[in-house]
């Protein structure tokens, strides 16, 4: 009989294109914090997003790939298949289900962080789990002081090295016609690719 997962992360985004600083963080999450599971999350409907996403099934399948080689990681399409906006709230409730005794872990970035008090149900949140906030340096960013000025939030900082990839960069690029073989997995590259995902119109 399988043992229960004792701790268990939480990594959700567009992954419009999922990049290799996603991976890095995803990576150093399970080696830092000591998880038994990362739960990857493409994001459904989201709210927050002026633009379109580029459809539900390509983002699910380059998450597959940018995220294979990140040992304890599970791409997770239940967001995907929610109907109405996505909530990180909803996602940690059927979590906190799924695995009653474990540990939630959230990971977001420090610019998330900075604004998470605008987070739909964010209290929620903190009670579930705790934030784990990717930061470049030895001192606390902004947006973690913030986060520990909050009542009842619970932080740990992941450090990872300075990584500039940004998913919008990425499609700028590939819009322009450019390369981002060392921005993304060769394997995603070779699904944007074939696909002519970000092509210019």
């Amino acid at each position: 009989m399988n043992q229960p997962a004792r701790r268990v992360g939480m990594f959700g985004g567009a992954f419009d294109p999922p990049h290799r600083a996603h991976v890095a963080l995803a990576a150093a999450a399970v080696r830092q914090l000591r998880l038994d599971v990362l739960y990857v999350f493409p994001t459904g409907d989201a709210w927050h997003k002026v633009r379109a996403l580029t459809a539900a099934a390509d983002r699910l399948a380059m998450a597959r790939l940018a995220f294979a080689e990140v040992a304890g990681a599970v791409v997770d399409d239940r967001e995907l298949r929610r109907s109405g906006p996505t909530y990180s709230v909803d996602t940690l409730r059927e979590l906190h289900a799924q695995h009653p005794q474990a540990e939630l872990h959230l990971l977001m970035g420090e610019d998330q962080a900075a604004g998470f008090d605008r987070w739909h149900a964010w209290q929620d949140i903190a009670a579930l789990a705790v934030l784990c906030v990717a930061k470049r340096g030895k001192a606390d960013s902004t947006g973690i002081a913030q986060l520990r000025a909050l009542p009842g939030v619970r932080v740990e900082p992941l450090q990872l090295p300075r990584m500039p990839d940004s998913a919008s960069d990425i499609r700028n690029r590939l819009t322009a016609g450019q390369d981002i073989t060392k921005l993304v997995h060769p394997s995603v590259a070779s699904y944007i690719a074939f696909h002519n995902l970000y092509q210019s119109a």
